[in-house]
C-alpha cells in the first residue's frame, strides 16, 4: 500500500492542470511583482462565494452589520512565522505542517492582554499590549524566545498561585519548557528543576486541576514518531517519508503525559498511576466536566483513528468511556472546544477534522459536505461506518447522551485546524472562528467564521464580516536557485515544477493559511477581536468595529481562586439576565495548540440589567452574586475563603 504522503503528493500532481501546483516563481533580482497562479480554483472561487454569501446574509436572523479589518500594520506587530525547510522547500508530507500556536495572557499585571506567537524556525515572540490596539516586542527582556528549537504549542497558567501567569511551551524533540513569571513579565526557565524536561514529538498541552487540590496540573500531548535522527538545515529532525502511515506502525506511538503539580514548583508523571493510556496520534486535547460531578474529564483527539474520552473518577483515576458517550468520532480530528452553543447549560463538544479532507479534492462548491473518502479499510484501520468523515458537533442532551449535529447546523468546513469560540456579535450566543487552509502545494482555502443563530444553526459569515478574502492571498514560501544543479535536481526528484523555464534565484509563492487563532478584546472597546498565527507567514490582527456600529451590552468575568487554583480553571460561571442564562466553563482553551488566560466574555444581547451570577468553583464551593453587578465592565470574582 502506498504511504499516505505519496497519496497526497499524487493527488496534488493529478490536480496540477486545474489547481495550483504551478505556483508563482519570481526572480528576486528582477524586481518584478509576484505572478500569482491563474489556475487556483480556491482563489478563483472567492468573488462568487462572496457574492453568494452576501446575498444569503439578507436572510440572517442574527446581527451581522459589522466588519473585521486586518490591523497588523497599525498594531506594530512585525512577527513572521517561519516553517522548517522540511515542509516548505523539501515538500515532505509530515506533521511539521501543523504549525504553531498563538496564546494570550496579561503577563505583567497591567490589565492589558499580551500576545505570544510560537514559531518553528527562529524565536517565539511576546508582544506587550500598549493599549489602543498597539503592541511592543518584549521578547528579549521576557526571555521566552526558545530560539534553536522547533516550537509547537503554548499554555499560560498560574502554576504556583502567586497571581501571575507562567508559560509552558512544547517542541519537536527539543525538550519542552516551563517558564516562571516574576509578575512583571520576566520569565525564568525552570524546566529541569520542576521535572518537565520531556523530549518527544510533543504537541498541544493544557493546565487543569484534575484532582481539585488547588494546584494546576499539566497534560502534554505527543503525536508519535514522525522524524529520523538526521537533522536538517534549521535544526529540525528530518521527516519520515511515510509519516502519515504512522498509525499503522505500533512502534511509533508516543503517549500523552499527565503531570501532577506537587507544589513548590515540582511536577510528577502520574500517567500510568491514574490509568491514562489513549492509543493514537494525539495532536491536541481538552477537558470539561461532562458528567457534572465536579471533576474535569479529558478528551484526547486522534488525528488518524478513534479519539478517546476519559472520565475522571474523583481525582484518583481516569476510565475510558469513549464508546459510551461518543461511539463514532472524526477519523482525522485536529482541533477541539467544549462550549454551550445552545445556551441550555450543558457543555457541547465541537471537533474539527482536517485529515479527512486530505483524502480527496472536493472543489470549493462541496466544502460544506462531509469528505468523500478514497482510503481502504486497511489504511483507516476499520470500516468507513466506524468514523465521522468531517467535523463533529456533539449536542449534549444530558444524562450522558450526545447527538452529532454538525451537518444539520451547518458546522462542516474545509481544511480546518482548530476552532476559537466567542460571542463575536455580543448577542448572547457563542460563534466560531476556524483557522484553516493547507498552503503549498495546494489551492487557497478560506478561514471560516460561523455566526450562531440562537443555537438553531450556524451561518457562514467569513465574507460578510470581512474575514475573507485576506488582505494578501499568497505568501513567500521558499527561495530557490534554479541555476544550482543540486537544487534543481532536488526539485525535479520531487516532480516539482518550480524550476521549469526558470533560472537564477527565485521565490515560490503559496496560498496563505492559518493554523492557530485566539479571540479576545485586544483594544478594550467591548467587542471581541481575532488574532491568527498564519503558517510560514505574518499573522492577522482582525479588529472588530462592532462597538462602533451598535450599542453593546456585555460583561467580562475574571476568576480568582483561593481554595481552588488561582486561575479558576475548571469553574463554571452562569450569568442570568432578561430571563436568559449564559453558561461558560473556564478551560482557557483559546484555539488550536493554545491555552490562554483571558476574562470570560458574556454578550448580553439587548439586556442591560444582570440579575445574578453563579460560580461553581473546582473546590466544590458555590457562589452567588446579586449586587454590585454592572454591564459593560470587567468583574473580578474572588472565591470566598
Amino acid at each position: 500500500m502506498r504511504s499516505r504522503g505519496n497519496r497526497l503528493l499524487s493527488l496534488a500532481k493529478r490536480l496540477l492542470p486545474v489547481v495550483i501546483l504551478v505556483l508563482a516563481v519570481v526572480a528576486t533580482d528582477s524586481g518584478s511583482r509576484p505572478r500569482y497562479p491563474e489556475d487556483d480554483m480556491g482563489k478563483d472561487s472567492l468573488p462568487g462565494r462572496k457574492k453568494a454569501q452576501m446575498e444569503a446574509a439578507k436572510q440572517f436572523r442574527v446581527f451581522y452589520q459589522f466588519q473585521f479589518s486586518d490591523k497588523l500594520k497599525e498594531s506594530g506587530i512585525t512577527f513572521t512565522d517561519h516553517a522548517v525547510d522540511d515542509v516548505t522547500k523539501h515538500m515532505r508530507m509530515g506533521h511539521y505542517d501543523h504549525g504553531s500556536a498563538v496564546a494570550v495572557a496579561d503577563v505583567d499585571g497591567d490589565g492589558l492582554y499580551d500576545i505570544y506567537f510560537v514559531n518553528q524556525v527562529g524565536g517565539n515572540e511576546l508582544w506587550k499590549n500598549l493599549g489602543g490596539g498597539k503592541f511592543k516586542n518584549i521578547t528579549q527582556e521576557a526571555g521566552v524566545a526558545l530560539a534553536g528549537r522547533i516550537k509547537v504549542a503554548a499554555a499560560f497558567a498560574d502554576i504556583d498561585n502567586d497571581g501571575d501567569q507562567d508559560l509552558f511551551v512544547t517542541t519537536v524533540r527539543g525538550g519542552n519548557a516551563l517558564f516562571e513569571n516574576d509578575g512583571r513579565g520576566h520569565f525564568k526557565d525552570i524546566t529541569q528543576e520542576v521535572g518537565l524536561s520531556l523530549i518527544a514529538h510533543s504537541s498541544g498541552a493544557f493546565f487543569f486541576d484534575y484532582d481539585n487540590d488547588g494546584l494546576v496540573d499539566l497534560l502534554v500531548c505527543n503525536v508519535g514518531k514522525y522524524t529520523y535522527d538526521e537533522k536538517g538545515p534549521n535544526g529540525e529532525y528530518v521527516g519520515i517519508p511515510n509519516a502519515f502511515d504512522g498509525h499503522l506502525h505500533l512502534d511509533r506511538f508516543e503517549y500523552p503525559v499527565l503531570y501532577k503539580n506537587l507544589g513548590h514548583n515540582r511536577f510528577k508523571d502520574v500517567t500510568a498511576e491514574v490509568g491514562l493510556s489513549p492509543h493514537g496520534w494525539c495532536g491536541d486535547a481538552s477537558f470539561s466536566d461532562l458528567d457534572g460531578d465536579g471533576w474535569p474529564d479529558i478528551f484526547f483527539l486522534n488525528m488518524q483513528g478513534h479519539s478517546h474520552y476519559y472520565e475522571n473518577q474523583g481525582g484518583k483515576k481516569f476510565v475510558e468511556k469513549t464508546h459510551q458517550y461518543f461511539p463514532r468520532t472524526p477519523w482525522g480530528a485536529m482541533g477541539i472546544k467544549f462550549f454551550d452553543y445552545d445556551n441550555d447549560g450543558l457543555m457541547d463538544l465541537f471537533i474539527v477534522d482536517m485529515h479527512s479532507d486530505m483524502s480527496d479534492e472536493p472543489g470549493p462548491e462541496n466544502e460544506k459536505k462531509k469528505s468523500n473518502i478514497t482510503w481502504t479499510d486497511s489504511y483507516i484501520q476499520g470500516t468507513k461506518s466506524d468514523y465521522i468523515w468531517g467535523n463533529a458537533l456533539y449536542h449534549n442532551l444530558g444524562n450522558g447522551k450526545f447527538e452529532e449535529v454538525s451537518d444539520r447546523l451547518g458546522a462542516e468546513t474545509y481544511w480546518p485546524w482548530g476552532p476559537s469560540v466567542g460571542d463575536l456579535n455580543a448577542d448572547g450566543w457563542d460563534d466560531i472562528f476556524i483557522a484553516s487552509g493547507m498552503s503549498y502545494p495546494y489551492r487557497y482555502g478560506i478561514n471560516s467564521l460561523l455566526l450562531n443563530d440562537r443555537g438553531k444553526q450556524f451561518d457562514d459569515a467569513e465574507f460578510v464580516l470581512g474575514i475573507e478574502p485576506r488582505k494578501s492571498l499568497y505568501t513567500p514560501w521558499f527561495e530557490i536557485d534554479c541555476s544550482d544543479p543540486q537544487e534543481r535536481a532536488a526539485q525535479e526528484k520531487l516532480d516539482s515544477k518550480v524550476c521549469v523555464g526558470q533560472s537564477g534565484k527565485s521565490i515560490v509563492m503559496a496560498p496563505r493559511s492559518s493554523r492557530s487563532s485566539v479571540i479576545f478584546d485586544l483594544d478594550n472597546d467591548g467587542d471581541l477581536d481575532i488574532v491568527t498565527n498564519d503558517f510560514n507567514s505574518e499573522p492577522q490582527v482582525l479588529v472588530s468595529n462592532l462597538a462602533q456600529r451598535k450599542k453593546l451590552h456585555w460583561l467580562k468575568v475574571i476568576l480568582e481562586g483561593t481554595s481552588s487554583n488561582r486561575n479558576g480553571l475548571g469553574a463554571t460561571v452562569r450569568v442570568r439576565a432578561g430571563g436568559q442564562t449564559y453558561t461558560k466553563y473556564n478551560d482557557g482553551k483559546s484555539g488550536y495548540l493554545a491555552q490562554s488566560v483571558l476574562p470570560l466574555y458574556f454578550g448580553l444581547g439587548e439586556f442591560a440589567k444582570i440579575d445574578r451570577i453563579e460560580v461553581d468553583w473546582p473546590s466544590g464551593g458555590k457562589q452567588i452574586l446579586t449586587t454590585g453587578i454592572e454591564e459593560n465592565r470587567t468583574l473580578r470574582i474572588t472565591e470566598p475563603k
